[in-house]
Parts: C-alpha cells; structure tokens; sequence
C-alpha cells in the first residue's frame, strides 16, 4: 500500500511539489438548485494530511459542499478544484475514497467483503484479473480496518459499522490519498463508533487526508483536528479546540446542542 508518511526531508522549500497542493480548494463557490443560493460564497482550502469535520445544521448545505468538491456539482459561481484540477474534470478516482452515509452500496448485494475490497483495486487494473500483489493490498486493508475475520462474510450479514469498514477498507485498497466520509456513524451502535473514530484516527495518523461530515459535535471536536461549520455561508472555519467556546456554534445551530440527529444538508 502507498506510504502516506510524510517527513519534513520530503519538503523542497525552492519549489512546489503536487504533495504541497491543497487537496480540496474552494474560491468564492455559491451553488443553488433554484434561484436561492444553496451554499454562498464558500472558500475553503485543505492540504494533504489533514482530518476536517463539516458540522451543520439538517439543511445547511453539507452534502452539497460535499458533492461540489468531489466535483459531482459544478459550481454556478467560483472554482473548486481537487489535487489542483477543477472537480468536474477530476478522473483519478483511485486518489479519492467515498464512504456514504448508511454505506448502502453494495449492502443488499450477496457479496463479501473481499469482494467489497477488490473493487478498490478497479481504478488500477480494470475489471482483469487481480495479481498476487493486488490481492496482498485488499488483504492488507482489509485487516488495516480490522475486519481479517470478516473478510469471506456477506456484506447483508454485517452490523452497519462493520459495512463502514468494509467501505474504509475499500478506499485503502485503492490506495486513496483523500477519505470523504459522509455522515458515516448515522445507524450505527455507540460502541462501533467510538472504535470507527479511533480506526480514522489511524488512518489519520498514516498521512490520509480526511474529510468528515458529521452530525455529532462531540465526536468531531474530540477526533477531527479541524472544524468547518457551515450554514449555506461559513460561520466558522478553525482548531476543533475552539469550536464549542465559539459563537459560530449558537449562530450557525440556533442551540448550543452537542449532538443532531438526524442527516441530510
């Protein structure tokens, strides 16, 4: 699997390198499905290696600041480019790993979870045969998430936070250099939550950027090294550390709640 590890020795302070990049930037976007902007005026900037949270209220326009950056909407105003292209002309899907809200691709397919994983070899090999080393990258990942023992279990036969794993273990077959992970916890049982953070904790750790729409506030500011709170406009954009003592909280929310419920924005 691609070292994610990066050393101070890897910098070149005379030139730029794509790894100095931003992965995600964002300049001056407004989107809106009618006339009324859905987001307005958003300009974010992330680098390789960071793990941002995007909190929100239901409505806010998280899944379409989400679906912006990946380059799935096109932008009605400004730019947003991923590894330095513009998103909607973003073709290195190997570089990207997706895991979507309740993880329902594949949930009702009699596949297993190695077969979950293979899929993540796809943007390198096509839909040919998998080589020996291909297949010690899926196994490797498989048990980076923890899931060795799982691997020949049907994903219909897994609790939600083990499908989540699965979809993780998916991206890192694909050797992903960006995780966007949307709402990833909704359904899923506390204890598998708080082992699902400390998982992204590794990963984190590992040198994957990690991008995180949330719903529950406590577990971003206590996992997330940086928070971005949106409400169609950015409210607040800084330290996880500052986010609940922040005003951006009660403006953004209308409540000074450490947890929604609930998905969708």
């Amino acid at each position: 699997m691609r070292s994610h590890h990066r050393s101070d020795t890897d910098e070149a302070p005379t030139e730029t390198t794509e790894s100095e990049s931003p992965v995600i930037e964002l300049t001056d976007v407004s989107f809106g499905y009618t006339a009324t902007p859905v987001v307005e005026d958003i300009s974010v900037s992330i680098d390789p290696g960071e793990y941002v949270a995007v909190v929100g209220p239901n409505g806010s326009g998280k899944s379409t600041l989400m679906r912006l950056l990946l380059g799935l909407l096109e932008p009605d105003a400004g730019t947003a480019e991923l590894f330095g292209v513009d998103a909607t002309a973003f073709d290195d899907g190997a570089r990207v790993g997706y895991v979507a809200q309740r993880a329902g691709t594949g949930q009702d397919m009699p596949i297993t979870v190695r077969e979950v994983v293979k899929m993540g070899r796809f943007p390198h090999v096509g839909f040919g045969r998998l080589s020996a080393a291909d297949w010690r990258i899926v196994d490797k990942a498989i048990e980076t998430v923890g899931m060795t023992g799982f691997a020949d279990r049907r994903i219909t036969n897994l609790s939600g936070g083990q499908r989540q794993r699965a979809f993780i273990a998916r991206a890192l077959a694909g050797e992903a250099d960006l995780l966007v992970l949307d709402e990833p916890t909704v359904g899923v049982d506390t204890e598998s939550v708080d082992a699902f953070y400390e998982l992204l904790d590794v990963l984190h750790a590992d040198g994957i950027t990690v991008l995180l729409i949330e719903h529950d506030l406590q577990a971003v500011t206590e996992h997330a090294e940086r928070v971005i709170c949106l409400n169609r406009e950015i409210y607040f954009d800084g330290p996880s550390a500052e986010f609940t003592d922040s005003a951006a909280l009660a403006r953004a929310f209308g409540t000074g709640a450490q947890s929604l419920t609930g998905g969708g924005g």
